[in-house]
This record gives C-alpha cells, structure tokens and sequence, in this order.
C-alpha cells in the first residue's frame, strides 16, 4: 500500500491526538504511531513534525522534556498540557463538522 503525505492542517490534530493516547513519546515515537495506526497510508516527515512539534510547544499545547530512548539516544518527549487538551477537542469537533460537510458534497445525487 501506499503512504500518503497528511492532509495541510491536520498535522497539529494528528500531533495532539496521539499524545492524548500516551503520557508522553518523543518525535519518531509519534511519527511511528501515526504511521501505525494509519494503517501505514499516513507518513509524517521530520522536516513537518518538528517545526509542527516546536509549534504547539510555544503555543502551550505540549510541554517537552529531555530524556533518553531504551537505545539509550538523546530525545526530547513531548507530552499533552492541559491547554493541548481542550485544543484537541477544538480541533477534532471542526474535522468532524468539516468532514461531514465533505461528505454531504460527495454523496452521489
């Protein structure tokens, strides 16, 4: 199957929503769970998730911490603030009210 670049301006909700399914990840660690739970269609590149990440760091949405992987390299783990949470669900009401608006357009006559 092939992998598909992430639509413009879902990246942020991607981001935030699969934070909210883990107390923290670093960078590659939410590149891996998009592309897994995907189904291995979404791909997120380094040079979108990390200005993406750095984004929501100073807009609060996320909180970062220095630490090391099991591998034992220096990663920066991003976690979910309290603000990236009611973003995250600001977020997903507007993709599902546009989503269905799609949809409506798309249905056959």
């Amino acid at each position: 199957m092939s992998r598909d670049e992430i639509p413009h301006g879902l990246l942020e909700l991607l981001i935030l929503r699969t934070l909210a399914r883990a107390k923290q990840m670093h960078g590659f660690e939410i590149a891996e769970a998009v592309r897994t739970l995907s189904d291995d269609v979404l791909r997120v590149e380094e040079g979108s998730l990390y200005p993406a990440l750095q984004r929501l760091l100073v807009g609060g949405a996320l909180e970062a911490k220095w630490g090391h992987t099991e591998e034992n390299h220096r990663a920066r783990y991003y976690r979910l603030t309290a603000k990236g949470r009611r973003q995250l669900d600001q977020e997903l009401a507007r993709y599902r009210r546009v989503s269905a608006a799609i949809e409506g357009v798309l249905r056959p006559a």
